[in-house]
């Protein structure tokens, strides 16, 4: 992935959502594209036009941390934003280009272990660019479509969401799963921009799907930490769920946790994809003829 290139887009798209007057500045003149000018995020910043343009041509190499500070005060950066211009200036730092020690392809036992001891929560394993490369049973079933769309390959969050139309059942809200996955993608973009699989994923996503290059044309970016979900269950219905992720530091994977309000409808439902989970030879029925089912709805 070209860094220089997510770095100017990034801080173009970053200054294009500030008016003057949010920033303070008094405004003179028709402007041609919303947001500030150059001159005025150097302002802001306190350095030099010349430099700033330099940085927005992509070149922060040897950028010092004040400089960045300064820039994200002045672009109104939020912490995860602060931390992508972290992560691009230190991938466009000197020296030889080097990319991180690739995550593994698997899991080692004990993590397999510690989801498999989650018997109450759907739970999996993921890589930066959202592989699923281990689950619990129930995580497995929650999932189902997911596995199912991507048969014999890895399954991926970001190719069923954007390439599988079911998608669009099983997530409940899923504008907002499509924009949080683009901005997950676009935050490990900062931290690996050599990752040649990442580059392959954005490319293939890229050709395929309209929403996904809309998406990625905005520059967002996230870290998957926490918050909810509504997900339409082919045989359950739908569940309200919180989730957690959990860094996996030694192995640089995620480990992500879906649970659900005690006593309520959607734990009932989850103790019934429990149930239904480790049914030997279980088929998945039309969730019309399931108690809170979404009609019409396969697996």
């Amino acid at each position: 992935m070209d860094n220089r290139s997510e770095i100017r887009e990034f801080l173009t798209s970053r200054r294009g959502r500030i008016s003057p007057q949010q920033a303070g500045l008094l405004s003179y003149g028709t402007r041609r594209v919303p947001g500030l000018r150059r001159a005025e995020v150097a302002q802001l910043a306190g350095v030099s036009v010349e430099y700033y343009s330099r940085l927005e041509r992509g070149d922060l190499s040897g950028v010092s941390d004040h400089v960045l500070d300064a820039l994200a005060r002045a672009l109104r950066l939020n912490d995860e934003e602060r931390t992508h211009l972290e992560d691009l200036a230190r991938a466009a730092g000197p020296g030889p280009r080097r990319r991180r020690r690739p995550a593994p392809t698997q899991v080692r036992p004990s993590v397999q272990w510690l989801l498999d001891s989650m018997t109450g929560s759907p739970a999996f394993v993921k890589n930066g660019r959202g592989d699923v490369l281990a689950t619990n049973t129930l995580g497995r079933a929650l999932l189902a479509p997911m596995f199912d769309a991507a048969r014999s390959a890895t399954p991926n969050h970001a190719r069923f969401i954007f390439l599988d139309p079911r998608s669009h059942q099983f997530w409940g809200d899923w504008d907002r799963a499509a924009d949080v996955t683009v901005a997950l993608l676009h935050a490990q973009a900062g931290r690996d921009p050599y990752d040649k699989d990442l580059t392959d994923l954005i490319g293939e996503l890229s050709t395929r799907s309209d929403d996904f290059r809309t998406r990625w044309a905005r520059h967002d970016v996230r870290q998957h930490h926490l918050g909810s979900k509504p997900v339409h269950h082919p045989v359950v219905g739908l569940l309200h769920l919180t989730y957690e992720s959990l860094d996996l530091t030694t192995d640089g994977l995620s480990l992500v946790a879906y649970n659900a309000q005690p006593a309520s409808d959607s734990e009932d439902k989850l103790r019934l994809l429990a149930s239904w989970a480790t049914t030997p030879d279980h088929d998945t029925p039309n969730a019309a003829d399931t108690p809170g089912g979404v009609p019409g709805v396969r697996d």
